[in-house]
């Protein structure tokens, strides 16, 4: 009978080992490979509260159903108090997925050290304007004009409804806050036509589309209250994730957003909410202006 010298057992025991150990790694790199959908089980979803909670969920609740089917995995839109909330909500991974102002993905960027990125916008953001809004017996009829009038803008860190506006004041030799009787924020766009609307200040600056929208929906009598000054365009809003999602991830997620088309019922209710007429894709350089206006305009530090 064949016997097996007591060394060649252990050279064997250490054989299957090294085995064992090669199969545990080849696992766990399988794992780490497969599709990130596989591994997030919900995607946490939301935006700045550039208007009321009900219409961020009226406009964004078809989205959400949209990214839940075409990922396949169950989606969650919550909406946050105030435009810092979202930056915060995503500097600090509570979201996965975050709809920004240009101003408010700035802030994250700051915030985060350089861990956001955006990874799409509307095609209208490449070139998006503010507009000022006055009741038209005001007598305003220039920026000029404003100098000792009650002005209101939007949150404190809406690019279209505070900083750009700001900016342009400025350029045009204005200092809101020392030429201005008083200067409000409405907190959000819709407000800050509801206040021009009500006589609670003289004049008031806000996103270009949500008044649009207003006008067209005919939720504002334009022959009392109307734009008198349209700023020059600069980049605006995007989508934006964590640079720590995994890339298979953030990809997917970016080419379902491309996707989203006009030609086709779905296509057209989610981008005709978000008042956009497609998504392209987008890059931080875009929002280099927006940083050096926030510097000029004293509200980054």
């Amino acid at each position: 009978m064949l016997r097996i010298a007591p060394h060649w057992h252990s050279l064997h025991s250490r054989f299957i080992s090294l085995i064992r150990s090669a199969a545990a790694v080849t696992s766990f790199a399988a794992l780490a490979a497969a599709p990130a959908l596989a591994q997030q089980q919900v995607l946490k979803v939301t935006t700045i509260p550039e208007e009321a909670a009900t219409e961020q969920i009226r406009k964004f609740g078809p989205i959400t159903k949209y990214l839940e089917r075409t990922l396949g995995m169950k989606v969650e839109f919550t909406p946050v108090n105030d435009y810092p909330a979202a930056v915060e909500a995503l500097v600090n991974k509570q979201v996965d997925l975050v709809w920004f102002g240009g101003f408010t993905h700035v802030q994250a960027q700051l915030r985060s050290g350089g861990k956001i990125v955006p990874i799409a916008q509307r095609e209208e953001d490449t070139q998006f304007r503010s507009v000022f809004i006055t009741q038209t017996d005001s007598g305003i009829k220039a920026l000029a004009d404003l100098k000792g009038k009650q002005v209101s803008f939007g949150s404190q860190s809406s690019t279209s409804g505070h900083l750009m506006p700001r900016s342009f004041l400025l350029q045009a030799k204005i200092d809101p806050d020392k030429d201005f009787k008083r200067v409000a924020y409405s907190g959000a766009h819709d407000a800050t036509i509801a206040s021009v609307v009500g006589g609670r200040v003289d004049a008031a600056a806000l996103d270009i589309t949500v008044w649009r929208r207003f006008v067209e929906d005919k939720k504002v009598d334009t022959s009392k209250v109307d734009v008198f000054f349209t700023t020059p365009p600069y980049f605006n809003y995007n989508w934006s994730v964590h640079a720590d999602m995994p890339v298979a991830l953030r990809e997917r997620i970016t080419k379902t957003l491309l996707d989203l088309s006009m030609n086709n019922a779905e296509g057209k209710e989610i981008l005709t909410l978000n008042r956009a007429t497609k998504y392209i894709a987008t890059k931080p350089e875009n929002y280099r202006e927006l940083e050096a206006a926030g510097r000029s305009a004293g509200l980054i530090k």
